[in-house]
């Protein structure tokens, strides 16, 4: 009896193995390509690592970039250095149809000529500072009393409808007032102790909570004065992802509007020159981007200094304790007195038996003013680069056409992708698609900092998910396995998406780049990882050559509905 019960145990495993064994090459039979990887796959994947790792020109190309050429502020003299530089890179890979294709118009050129900034009394101190972009020259060497006349912004600053009843209270308490003055604007807080450390890497845990799938939520077209906006930072980056890009364009726009009254008020007002700090500034970190609005049909701004937060704080104690103070400074920019179009740079590695079909990567080039643009985003741009340089040096047979885009105007608002979507695939205001909408097979994009790859935003594209896992593969061991429906806001990927294209972008280590470099004075090479940036490049050029060679093209989503509120 004993061995009855065994012998028939036994059976029932071999039979249980048998159909576990049928189910697994079942399976293996339907996912068809996806899985196993093809051994001519993983060859060349081998021959691209080699070429990424062992013989990278990522941070050659970087330094040139930031060290040479940084920084790269839309529509200036040194984004256009920088660009010619870039594209006689590009042409000296191999590339064809290499140029620069204009948008626009933009708005005004600015470049810094010079600048310095001094207090005179009660005791002389040369100050840390940097101008903001945009802003108008001093007539010469200016000096003038201080005067802090803060201007008080609600507690959610994106609740638009308060900010803006915020300033008209402004106006009325301080209007005939400010004449002759050095008007410090920023609201001065003690600072409290940040515990976040500056510079981390995602753990397992933090990967495995992005992994998961957002909370479902009803999509609608909200009024930006309807929308509620979370109070924990945390929680509000996560709900502005989720918000439509007509609704986040809507919040851009009307940020815009603000900050031009602000310069035709002061302007009328005849200050000699404003001072701001920064809420993220520690540590004498200076994060400086605009003074107002680069339209040459706006007011331009008065002379804008950014100071680090230690020095701010120090002039307004003083102020606060009835002790006057004074200020020196000078400012010197060439801003020119029209509208100049924009720049986006464009080279491509023809595909063999597709051509009409296209694979593209991208990243911005252009930077703010006061690093040299080293993770945001020449880091992007220089890997970017990179993969073009490792397919072409590889000489990779390639189906469909691979195309490389270095955008500008990213810093204001996805301009430069947004040109090139609308004049090449379509209007995402009214849903009118172009052939080539067609023919886009789908679009990467790399910019946030220099961390190595984690994974991929799916953007929601569930369908795209077995695809990326397979691409990834060959480089679990280096960290890059998670993948997540979630969408990050902010960067070019979105332009695409907007008019129903598979546009991604990959998941990095966060490092230091929101804590210390992002829009930073800091934003230089030494913070960016030459490991992380090899490490990216070697993936994204695998992820080139696995799509431009697929049967199919990547799989869509349903195609976007047209806005009620323009999205471009």
């Amino acid at each position: 009896m004993e061995f009855d019960v065994v012998e028939r145990k036994a059976v029932l495993q071999r039979n249980d193995m048998r159909s576990t064994a049928s189910l697994l090459v079942l399976s293996a039979l339907c996912a068809g390509s996806l899985w196993p990887q093809s051994d001519k796959s993983l060859e060349v994947v081998g021959q691209i690592k080699a070429e990424a790792f062992d013989r990278s020109q990522v941070m050659d190309t970087l330094q040139n970039l930031t060290d040479l050429y940084g920084p790269r502020l839309t529509a200036s003299p040194e984004f256009v250095q920088a660009a010619d530089w870039a594209m006689s890179c590009l042409k000296g890979y191999g590339l064809t149809n290499v140029h620069s294709e204009p948008w626009g118009p933009f708005g005004r050129s600015w470049s810094l000529q010079h600048y310095e900034l001094e207090m005179l009394t009660p005791r002389y101190s040369h100050l840390i500072a940097a101008p903001l972009a945009w802003s108008s020259s001093t007539k010469g060497v200016q000096s003038g009393d201080v005067l802090y006349a803060p201007i008080i912004a609600p507690a959610n600053r994106y609740d638009m409808k308060k900010v803006e009843q915020s300033f008209q209270d402004y106006e009325k308490q301080w209007t005939g007032k400010l004449k002759g003055k050095i008007v410090l604007i920023t609201d001065s807080k003690q600072p409290k102790p940040s515990t976040t450390p500056l510079f981390r890497r995602y753990t397992e845990a933090d990967l495995s909570e992005l992994s998961a799938a957002p909370q479902p939520a009803i999509k609608r077209n909200l009024k930006l004065d309807d929308v509620v906006f979370p109070s924990d930072p945390e929680e509000l980056s996560k709900f502005l992802a989720s918000l439509p890009n007509a609704t986040m364009d809507e919040l851009y726009d009307r940020y815009l509007s603000i900050i031009d009254k602000e310069a035709k008020f002061f302007h009328d007002e005849g200050v000699i020159g404003i001072l701001r700090a920064d809420t993220r500034a520690h540590n004498g970190l200076l994060f400086a981007e605009a003074a107002g609005a680069h339209d040459v049909k706006g007011t331009q701004a008065a002379p804008t200094f950014i100071v680090t937060e230690e020095q701010y704080s120090r002039i307004v104690r003083l102020l606060e304790k009835k002790q006057a103070v004074s200020l020196r400074m000078d400012l010197q920019a060439k801003s020119g007195d029209h509208d100049i179009d924009g720049l986006n740079l464009i080279g491509e590695i023809p595909g063999q038996k597709k051509p009409d079909e296209v694979v593209m990567i991208g990243a911005h080039f252009d930077s703010w003013h006061t690093g040299t643009g080293s993770t945001d985003n020449g880091a992007g741009s220089a890997v970017m680069m990179e993969v073009m340089r490792i397919l072409k040096t590889l000489n990779l047979p390639m189906d469909r056409t691979v195309r490389i885009a270095l955008w500008s105007g990213e810093e204001q608002g996805l301009l430069g992708s947004k040109a090139y979507v609308k004049a090449h695939f379509g209007n995402p205001n009214t849903m009118e698609l172009k052939p080539e909408q067609a023919k886009l097979d789908a679009y990467l994009n790399l910019d946030n900092g220099s961390g190595k790859i984690r994974g991929v935003y799916l953007q929601g594209n569930d369908a795209a998910r077995p695809l990326f896992e397979k691409m990834l593969g060959p480089f679990h061991d280096m960290g890059a396995r998670t993948m997540t429906l979630r969408n990050t806001g902010g960067t070019d990927h979105l332009s695409f998406d907007a008019i129903g294209l598979p546009g991604f972008q990959f998941i990095q280590d966060p490092l230091d780049y929101g804590t210390v470099t992002h829009h930073s004075d800091m934003d230089t090479y030494t913070h960016a990882v030459p490991e992380d940036l090899m490490q990216a490049a070697g993936i994204i050029a695998s992820m080139v050559y696995e799509i431009a060679n697929r049967p199919e093209m990547f799989p869509r989503k349903t195609l976007p509905v047209a806005p009620t509120k323009p999205t471009i």
